[in-house]
């Protein structure tokens, strides 16, 4: 059967976009209907699931199924849904609060389920549709509406969540980034199992500019490094920049200088069995050492959805039972008169 042939429009909603002028919103909406055509997956074999929040209302603009769920809930419901329909590709739309405050327990246990969902985490390091708290992702300190006086607490590091739960598919990358973001989007809905990519966006009305030191065109090449699998780990603008091993650790040098050279730079493999190496990629913040986009790990496992399917074929075949009627009336009954 010949496969159909799809663009970004075949996705797009006729509904009116209402995220703020300027909102990185708008980018990834953007490459997220680009990604979706270069998958191919027909929109009804498609569904979009989100939580609450500004991010959340991205199933209102996909011409596919979708669940505006409630708060912190879309990873319960998007599992309960790839469960019930495992032949569906399942999209969830979380923002940094939506998904690491109230739905944080659902989020770390999507991923050590390895629920086969994909996962995109707005992070903006604020509360947008509440007007401006400070979220799980803002730095000690940050001054908002919640903490006039600054927070007094440290930040959660997406990466390091989903390394925590054991997670197998891990993926960054910056709104502005527009061809980096397909390319993370279309290999987490390629990866069996359950992916996260985060992506870095901008607020532009509670928290504009919150990742201008790492995403500015003037610093972006150096701060950050565009990670792919099977290629050397270059970077910076004249990527005359490496990343080599140092002990146990990661040391970024330039070409050259104290006898480095191209053969010293690391090949990223994404998919290696070890997150050793991963895990430091992933924390990388841009400072002492550039922050990494692209997918960074990618490593096939055992699925829930796959396991859950399996055991009910089993106890089904075991026991006989092709219908709820037929597992009520299999054991001891008896008949009231």
């Amino acid at each position: 059967m010949e496969q159909t042939a799809y663009t970004p429009a075949n996705f797009k909603s006729n509904q009116s976009v209402r995220w703020c002028p300027g909102c990185g919103d708008h980018a990834i909406l953007n490459t997220l209907h680009k990604a979706m055509a270069t998958l191919g997956v027909p929109p009804h074999m498609t569904a979009v699931i989100s939580g609450i929040g500004c991010s959340s209302r991205l199933p209102y603009y996909m011409n596919t199924y979708g669940f505006h769920t409630i708060h912190g809930r879309a990873a319960a419901i998007a599992t309960g849904f790839k469960v019930a329909n495992p032949q569906m590709t399942v999209w969830q739309i979380s923002g940094d609060g939506d998904g690491l405050a109230i739905g944080g327990n659902h989020f770390i246990h999507a991923v050590r389920r390895n629920i086969d969902i994909n996962m995109i985490l707005f992070n903006n390091k604020i509360y947008g549709l509440t007007k401006g708290q400070y979220s799980p992702t803002s730095a000690r300190g940050f001054v908002s509406k919640s903490s006039p006086y600054g927070t007094t607490e440290d930040p959660f590091i997406p990466a390091e969540l989903v390394f925590g739960a054991r997670g197998q598919f891990f993926a960054r990358s910056i709104d502005v980034e527009l061809q980096t973001s397909q390319e993370v989007l279309v290999a987490a809905a390629r990866h069996k199992g359950a992916s996260v990519v985060e992506i870095l966006q901008n607020c532009v009305i509670f928290n504009n500019g919150i990742h201008n030191p790492i995403t500015d065109k003037e610093v972006r090449a150096d701060r950050t490094i565009h990670l792919r699998h099977g290629e050397k780990m270059l970077f910076g603008k004249d990527m005359d920049h490496g990343l080599v091993q140092d002990g146990f650790l990661l040391k970024a040098v330039k070409l050259g200088e104290s006898g480095y050279t191209i053969d010293d730079v690391l090949v990223h493999d994404a998919h290696c069995q070890s997150n050793f190496l991963h895990q430091q990629l992933a924390m990388m913040d841009g400072e002492t050492l550039p922050l990494a986009v692209g997918v960074i790990r990618d490593v096939e496992a055992v699925t829930y959805n796959d396991a859950v399917e399996a055991q009910v074929a089993e106890v089904r075949a075991k026991k006989g039972f092709t219908c709820l009627r037929d597992m009520i009336l299999s054991g001891e009954t008896w008949e009231v008169k």
